[in-house]
């Protein structure tokens, strides 16, 4: 290859109802096979789109670029600005209309438009097709047509863009220089490819008429193996669904600036840590890509602040942009050593543990040297938790919570006991006992600062008194409180946040309470972002809490009203939800991002580590399997395990294991018995009776040991609690 041919092009060589879900239920496990698998899970993720639907699509290339619009017309209030196509952050073009022998194509006069993960098809009068697609690791953009075998003539629009003649664009660099358009068509074709010289963008753009359907095939392989193969799911009408949200997640995987997760597109087009943080267990780990995972650990370990005379000595970025770090943030240093945690649990890599130890260390030490009380607690701004919205000019934070809330706490333990197993991993006893000490000295302070007649505040203020507004995140604490007050905690949030569409940030008898994010004219949005607003990433943790408390048919209509949002927007999960329904609608607006990170992310952390209930811990060789399926549910899925993969077979009543190349101390925990241990090995099957508790071990068929769990007598489900509702 010559040395100025570009490389920024691939390399290697070679429909649900809008109604609604309905659950069915599947014979036993073990007379029949549960499902019969599709031959290809992308053909059956087609989202149909009218002119009144009109759907909005977004494509990343998997490193910087993004391609956003909708099906028939760019108008959505807060999304239209971003149409077209992005690269780093910086639009190139917003608007691509295309004459076909003369005749413009306007989406909004199209029939039906079809979208799927990896491309949207519109079809127009006449019964001319066109398909938009984007490349893995490649700045361009291809449509295709069908119904003529005319040439299409393209013309881009876009501020800031100059046509230089019908084949070359021209658009100013951010950091100094152009961004160069190279436009190429054929019968049926056309491409736009952007590079920083006319040349090279020239050359991937005859590049992609040539080798567009290699590249094509190559990057449906990938999606594909994302939810087949060693990724299989089934979980029947459930499927489509979970397999829009893994590759609506994966596509927000990106190598934008080193490797990272987009908080959320069309505008959060950069990494947060403390986003990619919550979301890379659900990424990544639970869908078996751990060396994706790695290098997301790895990248953002190169941008932690390592200078000892820094304020923010030891914490990971909050923001990484294309040519910016932002550290104003104290939630993504704890969240980052969780993630590297959960990794080494998921993949069983300890050396990762061994290399990163000295940035697990800087981050407790920095913490301990900045933002420590003499109770331990961990000390941050008013704006310094996920709560982060702040006003104009004067930076006054919407939803102050300094100086100590109670999630950060719950974090910050969390990140000193995972940071003192790191610690003994790495042959540190010194640094293991003071770092538990002061987790243990947190946890002893807890009640007594933060518990307020039996429901945790939602911070302490900095002179120490609590605050006890109504939030949901004393879902993440829990942890630091006596399993009563757990129960209580939880009876007492649900009623008050947890609305059938997802978790609200505040009270809603709260004087501070605004029950629209988006209402122009009536205050900022930026008021309402955190003191009212549903966040479905919160539906995860408050799930998680219900489940926990053995009581998974109350947390699934929140999973399902996910899985029917999904279906019926782009396939997606969006950052923000209005708490009420405007006047007239049966259902609240969806607003902020319409694909956002850590919403998808813990849908799919949920349902695999709760519902389905896979949770491996390889440091201790020991994967936790705690099925909680609704009584119609069936499942049938493989999951990637250190070095091997795990399937399950489950319904509400029976359910079976069977590892393949690796082994393990199962230890099983069915609703209302006390957990038992059973050694698996790999090729045997593991088959347990759920309501009677009854196990087996079966080898090649042949029964190796059976067992009988023993009834827990302290276990009782939680009492029915209503959802909260609009006032």
């Amino acid at each position: 290859m010559k040395k100025n041919t570009p490389t920024n092009f691939p390399t290697g060589s070679n429909a649900s109802s809008k109604s609604g879900l309905r659950w069915s239920a599947g014979a036993a496990l073990l007379a029949v096979p549960l499902f019969c698998w599709a031959k290809d899970p992308l053909a059956a993720l087609r989202l149909a789109s009218d002119a009144t639907q009109n759907r909005e699509a977004v494509f990343t290339n998997k490193r910087s670029a993004f391609y956003q619009t909708q099906t028939h017309r760019n108008d959505h209030p807060e999304h239209a600005w971003f149409r077209g196509f992005t690269i780093a952050a910086e639009r190139i073009f917003s608007d691509a209309q295309f004459r076909i022998n003369g005749k413009v194509l306007e989406p909004a006069q199209g029939g039906t438009a079809e979208l799927t993960p990896n491309e949207l098809r519109r079809v127009y009068p006449g019964s001319v097709t066109e398909t938009v697609r984007l490349f893995d690791n490649c700045d361009v953009v291809m449509w295709s047509f069908t119904g003529t075998k005319a040439a299409p003539e393209l013309e881009l629009q876009g501020d800031g863009l100059r046509r230089i003649n019908a084949s070359h664009y021209v658009r100013s660099r951010a950091a100094g220089g152009e961004w160069h358009v190279a436009i190429k068509t054929a019968p049926q074709i056309a491409v736009a490819a952007v590079a920083t010289s006319f040349k090279e963008a020239q050359q991937l753009a005859q590049l992609a008429l040539k080798q567009n359907q290699q590249w094509s095939a190559q990057r449906e392989r990938r999606l594909r193996s994302l939810i087949s193969g060693p990724h299989a799911l089934q979980a029947g009408d459930a499927t489509n669904a979970l397999h829009w949200i893994t590759l609506s997640m994966d596509s927000l995987v990106t190598a934008q600036r080193g490797d990272g997760i987009y908080a959320g597109l069309p505008w959060f087009q950069e990494y947060w840590g403390r986003d990619s943080f919550i979301a890379l267990p659900g990424a990544t780990l639970v869908t078996g890509q751990f060396e994706v995972a790695s290098r997301i650990l790895r990248s953002f370990a190169e941008f932690q602040n390592r200078d000892p005379q820094s304020p923010f000595y030891g914490r990971l970025p909050n923001i990484v942009k294309p040519a910016e770090l932002d550290y104003h943030t104290t939630d993504g240093t704890p969240r980052f050593v969780m993630a590297l945690r959960d990794y080494v649990d998921y993949s069983g890599d300890v050396q990762l543990a061994r290399t990163l130890y000295p940035v697990v260390s800087a981050s407790i030490e920095g913490a301990l040297k900045n933002f420590t009380d003499k109770s331990g607690y961990l000390l941050h701004a008013d704006n310094e938790t996920w709560m982060d919205a702040r006003r104009e000019p004067d930076k006054a934070s919407y939803s102050p919570r300094a100086n100590r809330a109670n999630d950060i706490q719950a974090l910050w333990v969390q990140q000193l006991e995972a940071g003192v197993a790191f610690a003994r991993l790495n042959n540190r006893p010194a640094d293991a006992e003071r770092w538990q000490q002061v987790a243990d000295r947190v946890r002893a302070h807890f009640s007594r600062d933060f518990v307020v007649d039996g429901a945790i505040a939602d911070h302490l203020n900095a002179d120490g008194t609590p605050d006890t507004q109504i939030r949901p995140n004393a879902l993440f604490a829990l942890d630091l409180v006596d399993s009563n007050t757990q129960r209580r905690e939880l009876q007492r949030l649900w009623p008050q946040l947890v609305y059938p569409w997802g978790v609200a940030t505040l009270g809603a008898k709260d004087p501070g309470f605004l029950p629209y994010h988006w209402a122009p004219g009536e205050w900022h949005k930026d008021a309402a972002y955190h003191n009212g607003t549903v966040w479905p990433w919160l539906d995860g943790i408050a799930m998680q809490r219900m489940i926990e408390q053995g009581r998974p048919d109350l947390a699934w209509p929140l999973f399902q009203f996910n899985l029917q949002t999904a279906l019926n927007t782009n396939g997606s999960l969006p950052e923000t939800v209005d708490v009420y329904p405007r006047p007239g609608a049966t259902l609240p607006r969806f607003t902020g991002t319409h694909s956002q990170a850590w919403s998808l992310s813990e849908q799919l952390r949920v349902w695999h580590q709760y519902f389905v209930g896979i949770l491996p811990q390889l440091s201790q060789h020991e994967v936790t399997l705690s099925p909680r399926l609704p009584s119609s549910m069936q499942v049938d899925q493989t999951a990637r395990i250190g070095t091997g993969t795990l399937r399950t077979q489950c319904n509400a009543q029976h359910c079976q294991w069977t590892p393949t190349k690796f082994r393990f101390t199962a230890k099983l925990s069915l609703l209302g018995f006390k957990t038992l241990e059973v050694p698996l090995q790999s090729g045997e099957t593991l088959i347990a009776q759920l309501k009677s508790g009854s196990v087996q071990v079966q080898r090649r068929g042949l029964t190796v040991k059976q067992w009988t769990a023993t009834r827990d007598p302290q276990w009782s489900p939680m009492p029915d609690v209503k959802m909260a509702q609009p006032l």
